[in-house]
């Protein structure tokens, strides 16, 4: 190769002659043509110039087009993806390729776990109504319902040999089987309610089927309270024995009452009054009964006179004892069963004279409450104490050996103890003996007490079964007829009727991507794949808009951390539907395709919850191309929170209404982690308002038509008290007939009989707190044109109380009385377009000129802590525009308990301020209460507000409104002008009345 060029590289061999090329390529030529004749396919595509890949070769090749490497895709092949990410535009903590990851977001149990009874059994046991039970468990937070649940829990799942596993601090946590949210797990709070169906057994061995919610004890989750409550058919209160009756347990006691649920009461707690208050027998007894009192006197006070035949009394066995930590509960009916069973036929025990009899346990359980005494030497009982030594027989029989057990257990050495409970029948295994005091008084106390078979008991005998309660959720809550074939198979809990299934309750699946629908099954089954139609709260049968059909596509019964699938769910029970959620938002009624006798479908009333929304925020993603995501966030939110309201503000702001402050915290979590998965910008809270009157119009204010062929004149005043509330309490119905509703007025609040047969509308919709009254005189407007522009007026009406002209807020406790109406004799100059706006701008009007004033929420302030932390709440209070009610302390405990009231709007941090002050030793329940009169007047110009400076008392409302109007992009102030009629304000301002 090196004699074919010299050392200058010039070219000094032979040149190959043109013969020998052309022989050579002949040869090439030849061997790849006798290859290809293997393979015809291969030498149609030929390429006109082969390529040598082993020699040098003469193709022209781009630069870009140069390939020095293999690709990666060369190595890896066709089926790897090849990402190639230019250098330094990611962080090294972030993978190239992030792994897929399957999002959690609640507890959830890897496999079903092992349960003391076949699940078989319980799916058949749902087959006998008469064997289910569907219960709520509510009370005040703390008050131990979670720690209930868990007790059931360990009664009926075999984890006890899992919890044994934990080590440290995790063995300490509580259970807390029904908190599966991430929330939840983090605080320490209910915040959602957790349904569990299990198979418990009463005393006489009998098992039975509960259905149970466990709700949340927090006030501002109530919401979640009141859907669980439409579900159930009977409430079980849970108390503790040393705080007794709280802020949130007086309102599910009101509620309960109010909506005729059966109440039944668990005094949790019990071990506080030997281990904390330390309290002697004889006091812990005077304890117990001041808060049955408590409860009973809540009870009375909601519906006076008829208090007891509601009453609670554990003779009447709708009272248990319990200590949930402890795992122990009993009625006095089961405490003296067990009596009855340790001394069978005996006279040691404490039967009724010296017979050997055994012990007749329901008469026994009749003498161990109240002032009944037990006479040792005698073994009588009498309503007096005869003789040195008697006591009460519930000190006797019942508190005195709890005490005793507990001494005994915590302060004897293992020995001694080992004797003392062999003596009972207890036996312990020798290792159990040396555990933590904690532990032993556990496995004592289980082995002493057993089973809660008198929880069943209790709840049996004083819970109705689905088919007997079924009566009375159609009676209160179906808008249909009772006497349709329907109704008759819901009330009879009929498998084979036609499927009904009402639905108040949304759970997110474990990622957060869709909802199951818990409903109780009033008729037929749920089964999957079932084709049915998904009723709205906003159907009706005029109006089908707000139907689906939808597919079924699982159901489940639920079990809060695990759901059983199952192949159909028969009437009477609870049921978690898949596929059916997509139309739902807060309640819904799933009816089958086709009723019997092409009847037609009613849906369930829409739940009335016992608090309001008052508490508003506005956000708005941080990336502005979010806001899709964020819609779709804000919409799974109202699906999950039962008392959530979203709404756009004409601003275009995203306003999320809540209940307070807890409640908006775990809201915006979920909207950022849980359903939007991204960061948001949150407005500082403020509060809604409402407007209201308090003065009738000191003119008749008249607003006429854009054709100006029709005029309609009004005069706004307020209403009597209670009227609004009455009408949002349900009391009235706009939908009844005349007569019914001219009586309710007529007798109530003394309106004569023409007024109120004129009530023409109830604002902004059925059940508002403002009314519309027709006060024109047939013989100056007829009758027959007026009717044919009744709807549009009374829909300008609803218009302008749900936007009220101060600053859009809806009005509240007025009355708007149609004092003259002219009309266009011929309808096409009458029609929705004229009168609707017309009917608006004259309720405007009218509502002005009539003092109008600005109301905002105010809360019910409960404060429980230590004697010192009272002084505290006056301080905090009066600087928020606050004040105490009431102040005292509670019976039997070193607590005080302070009521007072607080503006909505500037309760925010207060109860962290509290806590600052106390040192965190006060508790605070901040409840809605009522809507209050803002100081001030809203339109008086002549109030100067200086920016950074705080408004005097009386400049606050026109404060309140300035800002509001500033937020809403409206208008600076409020103008008069805008709403009367030009005519009208020339000679009012001429007059003098308007000083504009």
């Amino acid at each position: 190769m090196d004699d074919l060029y010299d050392e200058f590289g010039n070219f000094i061999g032979e040149a190959e002659s043109d013969e020998d090329a052309q022989s050579t390529g002949q040869a090439a030529d030849a061997y790849v043509y006798d290859d290809e004749e293997q393979d015809e396919e291969a030498a149609n595509d030929q390429q006109l110039m082969e390529i040598d890949d082993d020699g040098p070769s003469n193709a022209v090749i781009l630069h870009e087009d140069k390939q020095y490497y293999p690709s990666a895709s060369d190595v890896y092949g066709p089926d790897v993806e090849v990402l190639v990410q230019e250098e330094d535009t990611q962080s090294l903590a972030q993978p190239i390729i992030a792994p897929v990851v399957q999002k959690k977001f609640t507890v959830q149990e890897a496999d079903l776990p092992p349960v003391y009874f076949q699940r078989d059994f319980m799916t058949d046991l749902m087959n006998y109504p008469e064997q289910i039970r569907n219960i709520a468990i509510a009370g005040h937070l703390h008050h131990g319902k979670t720690a209930f649940m868990d007790m059931l829990v360990m009664e009926t799942h075999d984890i006890q040999d899992r919890l044994d596993k934990k080590k440290g601090r995790k063995r300490e946590e509580q259970l807390r089987y029904t908190d599966v949210h991430v929330l939840e797990r983090e605080r320490g709070v209910s915040i959602k309610a957790a349904p569990m169906t299990i198979v418990l057994q009463s005393t006489a061995r009998k098992s039975h089927l509960f259905n149970i919610l466990d709700t949340p004890g927090h006030v501002n989750f109530v919401d979640e309270v009141a859907a669980s409550v439409r579900l159930a058919d009977g409430v079980v209160l849970v108390v503790d024995i040393v705080e007794g009756v709280q802020v949130n347990t007086e309102q599910v006691i009101k509620h309960a009452v109010l909506e005729g649920l059966p109440l039944t009461l668990v005094i949790n707690k019990m071990d506080r009054l030997i281990l904390e208050l330390k309290l002697p027998p004889q006091d812990a007894y005077f304890k117990i009964k001041h808060v049955i009192e408590e409860v009973n006197t809540v009870i009375e006070n909601t519906i006076p006179g008829q208090g007891e035949k509601r009453r609670i009394s554990p003779e009447r066995g709708n009272v248990a004892f319990a200590c949930a930590n402890m795992r122990w509960c009993f009625t006095l009916q089961s405490f003296a069963k067990m009596y009855a069973d340790f001394y069978p036929g005996s006279n040691k025990g404490p039967g009724f004279g010296q017979s050997k009899k055994s012990i007749d346990a329901a008469k026994f359980a009749l003498r161990l409450w109240g002032d009944i005494f037990f006479n040792p030497r005698s073994r009588k009982f009498t309503r007096k104490a005869m003789e040195e030594g008697s006591k009460r027989s519930f000190v006797y029989w019942v508190l005195e050996p709890i005490y005793k057990l507990y001494s005994h257990t915590l302060s004897e050495s293992p020995e001694d103890l080992k004797e003392t409970l062999a003596q009972l029948g207890i036996h312990l295994k020798p290792s159990q003996y040396k555990m933590d005091a904690k532990e032993l008084m556990r496995l004592v106390c289980e082995q002493y007490f057993g089973p809660a078979s008198g929880f069943v008991d209790m709840v049996i005998q004083h819970v109705p079964s689905p088919k007997e309660g079924a009566r009375r959720m159609l009676d209160r809550y179906y808008t249909g007829p009772l006497d349709s074939k329907t109704a008759e198979s819901m009330q009879k809990c009929d498998q084979d009727g036609p499927l009904v299934v009402h639905v108040t309750k949304l759970f997110n699946s474990t990622d957060a991507k869709s909802f199951h629908s818990l409903g109780r099954v009033m008729s037929g089954i749920a089964k999957p794949l079932q084709s049915v139609r998904v009723l709205g709260e906003g159907y009706t049968l005029e109006d089908e808009e707000d139907m689906v059909v939808a597919t079924v596509t699982d159901t489940w019964i639920a079990e809060s951390r695990y759901n059983i699938p199952t192949s159909g769910v028969p009437a009477g029970n609870w049921v978690l539907l898949g596929g059916v959620d997509n139309s739902i938002v807060k309640t819904a009624t799933i009816v089958s395709q086709k009723l019997p006798d092409n009847e037609d479908a009613y849906i369930f009333r829409p739940i009335r919850h016992f608090f309001e929304s008052v508490f508003k925020v506005a956000v708005e993603p941080i990336n502005p191309s979010e806001l899709p995501k964020m819609l779709d966030g804000l919409r799974k939110i109202n699906k999950s929170y039962p008392l959530i309201t979203t709404k756009v503000e004409e601003s275009g702001e995203h306003v999320i209404l809540g209940t307070g402050e807890l409640y908006m915290d775990c809201v915006l979590h979920d909207l950022r982690r849980l359903y939007a998965d991204m960061e948001l910008k949150v407005s500082d809270p403020v509060t809604r308002f409402c407007e209201t009157v308090v003065e009738m119009s000191a003119i008749k204010c008249y607003a006429l038509t854009p054709n100006k062929k029709n005029k309609l004149t009004m005069i706004a005043e307020p209403l009597d008290p209670g009227i609004a509330e009455d009408i949002e309490a349900g009391k009235v119905n706009i939908k009844d007939p005349v007569r019914t509703v001219g009586k309710f007025f007529e007798e109530n609040y003394g309106y004569d009989l023409l007024a109120s047969r004129n009530i023409w509308a109830f604002g902004p919709d059925d059940m508002g707190p403002n009314i519309l009254q027709n006060d024109t005189l047939p013989s100056d407007v007829d009758p027959k044109s007026l009717r044919s522009v009744r709807d549009t007026i009374r829909q300008g009406f609803s218009w302008a109380t749900r936007e009220g002209p101060l600053c859009e807020e809806p009005i509240r406790n007025t009355k708007f009385r149609i004092t003259d109406v002219n009309l266009a004799p011929e309808a096409i100059f009458r029609g929705g377009g004229q009168i609707i706006p017309t009917s608006r701008r004259a309720c405007y009007s009218s509502f002005l000129m009539a003092s109008p004033r600005l109301m905002e929420p105010v809360y019910s302030c409960s404060m429980t802590g230590p004697a010192d932390a009272v002084s505290s709440l006056y301080t905090v209070l009066a600087r928020r525009r606050g004040h105490v009610l009431q102040d005292g302390p509670i019976a039997g405990t070193p607590l005080y308990s302070v009521k007072g009231l607080i503006p909505v709007i500037d309760s925010f941090g207060f109860e962290t301020d509290l806590r600052i002050h106390t040192q965190g030793q006060a508790i605070v329940s901040l409840v809605f209460d009522r809507w209050s009169i803002v100081p001030g007047d809203p339109l008086d110009k002549d109030i100067k507000l200086r920016p950074l400076e705080p408004a005097s008392a009386q400049a606050t409302a026109r404060d309140f409104v300035l800002k509001t109007r500033r937020r809403k992009g409206l208008a600076e102030d409020v103008t008069i002008s805008k709403f009367l009629e030009p005519d009208l304000f020339r000679s009012l301002k001429e007059s003098g009345i308007l000083d504009v």
